[in-house]
């Protein structure tokens, strides 16, 4: 028989705030109360129905401190790295999230966009915010940085990885038109150099095409020289710069090998 504790749930997440931790796991609780299970299970969910914790998924647990119980639960910033780390998965904060932290927020993503590899997992809901999960198959191929939070730290793509994931996974971005417009913001954080290597270390020379003609659009040249040689030493094939539109109709960007199929403005 597993020995009682004088500890109550609600003193045990006391003492985690107090080392500053947000985040646990129900085998943690059950240690820490002496309890069985099945009675950790109906002592956190009664917690859970108070607002005091959410479950994001099944027996990891976050701390809704009181500035944030009215949204229903913390930033999800603040606890990804371990919600992830828990299911065993590499992973980095990526696309319209990721553009966001460098600084182009021009509207405020409507989900938090993580990046897995391949393998995708069903959208997370907690209080009002939606973590939603895309699968990569060059996942290797990414580049990150540690971003500190007010909990420790979340691993988000770099300013070129996100450029190259928007161009990728238009669709994930809320289409290319959207894609232009925060590329319109991103485009100051990149780096030549870097955006050189991350576009060839990915392979994939129709994401060239678009990004530098996107990129071009910007009068961002300087940016592309390198993307340019690319394509003329390949000689990609034509293709249309927008794949969700018809490619009946457009004129043709002999230097990207690409037929403008759509009017591509960033917002103002």
């Amino acid at each position: 028989m597993k020995r009682r504790s004088s500890l109550t749930a609600g003193q045990f997440i006391e003492e985690l705030l107090g080392q500053g931790r947000y985040t646990f796991a129900r085998e943690e609780a059950e240690r820490r109360l002496g309890t069985s299970q099945a009675a950790a299970y109906m002592t956190l969910h009664r917690l859970v129905k108070a607002g005091r914790l959410v479950m994001p998924r099944s027996g990891f647990y976050v701390i809704v401190d009181p500035q944030h119980r009215a949204a229903g639960t913390l930033p999800p910033e603040w606890f990804i790295h371990e919600l992830v780390k828990g299911m065993g998965r590499p992973y980095y904060v990526g696309l319209l999230s990721a553009a966001q932290i460098h600084g182009a927020a021009h509207h405020r993503p409507q989900e938090f966009q993580v990046v897995i590899p391949t393998r995708t997992i069903r959208p997370i809901r907690v209080g009002n915010v939606r973590i939603r999960f895309f699968g990569k198959g060059p996942f290797d191929c990414s580049e990150t940085v540690e971003v500190k939070t007010p909990t420790g730290f979340q691993k988000v793509s770099t300013p070129e990885t996100t450029a190259w994931d928007l161009v990728r996974y238009p669709r994930a971005a809320g289409g290319l038109g959207n894609v232009v417009t925060v590329l319109s913001e991103l485009e100051e954080h990149l780096d030549v150099a870097k955006l050189r290597k991350t576009v060839r270390r990915h392979d994939d020379l129709l994401v060239a095409q678009r990004l530098g003609y996107l990129l071009d659009q910007l009068s961002r040249r300087d940016l592309t020289r390198g993307l340019a040689d690319w394509v003329q030493k390949e000689d990609a094939p034509l293709r249309p710069l927008d794949p969700a539109l018809p490619v009946a109709r457009g004129s043709e960007s002999r230097k990207w090998h690409l037929v403008i199929n759509a009017e591509l403005e960033p917002e103002a």
